[in-house]
């Protein structure tokens, strides 16, 4: 990725004399205002928070970013960045101002899905027999009674096609019927996931990503075989209230910190929205994200829960309350803020090809005319440093250079380190009890009567 001169200039600079040559003043005190200070008294903090001041060295670094974009062309009024370690708010420019917040609304999303739900809390699809069975052919339609889960993947449908197989069912003589939220592989469009849903049953309609996601199960997961012969399609609960479904298995979702993880760590746009509408709508989740992070009036406004759209602003203040107050939620459970964030050096997704501070646990917004970053940066000096860049502009590569530049100069400033033990990602996708497809998800209800 080429970098412009211009990016580069400033933290070629001697850190200690950029706040002599750009002339910084006394700092005016800045407060950290609508967020609640006794939300911020986490067991994390570290004693030297304590009389911490402003540093003036941060000031001439952010106030240099600032001017590298006023140069290269970039309206100065158009870029948000707040810098706070504590309840202290370090430096800033244009903090309190709304700004297109483009994902780091999945932090509002975040956020009230943890006040929705506890961190353990699992999606449930049921899965349900209308019809007789007989010498392994269902002569009747499958049921699906969906409960919204934002993960249900191929893995999830093999294993589970598997799992009806077991139960002595091997070939469905009508349709797959669908009723309730439900969403496969994050297709937007309804039908595409009733598609999906049939393909997956049976290896002789896989697709080649059906069959890449099977390479992800453990050696030996059986390819299923079960037979459909009707159509999949979607029918409104109130179609089933008179029809006798024998509900035979229970599937459940990973748990809500693992599908915020991996919504986070992809920006997965359709995800947040089914995780925002479970919790309410973005009415909702508006609601409920002030409630939780006690933010200023005036500095949020959200049109959906993902992202999408210059109608989700926020200020970056409000982008590191949310943060904190996420941390604060976290804490409290044994966990941090980089079990529901991508982290640099462990995490790719949104986070490919960037330049982030190792062990950095940090949201990414992407729009056509803005980049965003929030999160918390690891210091030796100062600790966990929460940020968040809120930039308006069309060269995007650039302006995330310059924000992983910023962030590379302070740490630098206060000390290169490692996030604390008890602020490392406890959520790896893909491992244990965060593995897609696990097999114990799928609970037998009712074992199945062949007549």
């Amino acid at each position: 990725m080429a970098v412009h001169p211009a990016m580069l200039s400033w933290l070629a600079m001697p850190l200690g004399v950029l706040s002599v040559l750009l002339g910084v003043r006394d700092p005016l005190p800045l407060h950290v205002s609508g967020l609640n200070p006794a939300a911020l008294q986490v067991q994390w903090q570290s004693p030297w928070i304590e009389g911490l001041a402003r540093d003036p060295v941060v000031d001439a670094i952010v106030a240099q970013y600032v001017e590298g974009l006023r140069r290269q062309g970039w309206s100065v009024p158009d870029q948000g960045i707040w810098i706070q370690v504590g309840q202290r708010v370090i430096t800033q420019h244009q903090g309190d101002v709304l700004m297109p917040a483009a994902s780091l609304t999945k932090l509002a999303t975040t956020l009230a899905a943890l006040e929705t739900w506890p961190l353990d809390h699992r999606f449930e699809t049921l899965v349900g027999l209308n019809g007789t069975v007989e010498n392994g052919v269902l002569n009747g339609d499958l049921v699906i009674q969906g409960g919204g889960d934002p993960l249900f993947v191929w893995e999830e449908g093999i294993v589970l096609a598997n799992r009806l197989q077991t139960l002595g069912i091997q070939r469905v003589t009508g349709d797959v019927l669908v009723t309730g939220p439900f969403t496969m592989n994050f297709e937007e469009d309804l039908n595409g996931s009733l598609r999906a849903l049939k393909q997956v049953m049976s290896a002789s309609t896989w697709t080649w990503q059906t069959r890449q996601a099977y390479g992800t199960l453990p050696p030996g997961t059986a390819q299923p075989a079960l037979q459909i012969d009707g159509g999949a399609r979607w029918v409104p609960p109130a179609d089933l209230n008179n029809v006798a479904v024998n509900w035979v298995v229970r599937h459940q979702s990973l748990p809500l910190v693992a599908i915020l993880k991996a919504m986070n760590i992809y920006s997965n746009n359709v995800m947040s929205e089914l995780v925002a509408d479970l919790a309410g709508g973005p009415g909702q989740v508006m609601t409920k994200a002030t409630a939780a992070a006690d933010l200023p009036a005036g500095e949020i406004s959200l049109a959906n829960g993902s992202g999408l759209g210059t109608n989700n602003q926020m200020s970056a203040r409000v982008a590191v309350a949310l943060t904190v107050a996420i941390q604060n939620q976290l804490n409290a459970q044994g966990y941090s803020i980089a079990d529901v964030l991508p982290v640099a050096g462990e995490d790719t997704g949104t986070l490919i090809d960037r330049r982030i501070p190792a062990t950095a646990a940090v949201k990414t917004g992407t729009l056509a005319e803005v980049s965003a970053l929030a999160g918390m940066v690891p210091t030796a000096e100062r600790g966990p440093v929460w940020f968040a860049i809120i930039n308006k502009g069309w060269a995007l590569p650039d302006l995330r250079v310059q924000q992983d530049q910023l962030l590379q100069a302070i740490q630098a400033h206060w000390g290169i380190a490692d996030a604390p033990p008890e602020m490392r990602t406890k959520v790896r996708m893909q491992t244990g009890p965060f593995r897609y497809g696990d097999p114990s998800r799928n609970q037998v209800t009712r074992e199945v009567a062949s007549e």
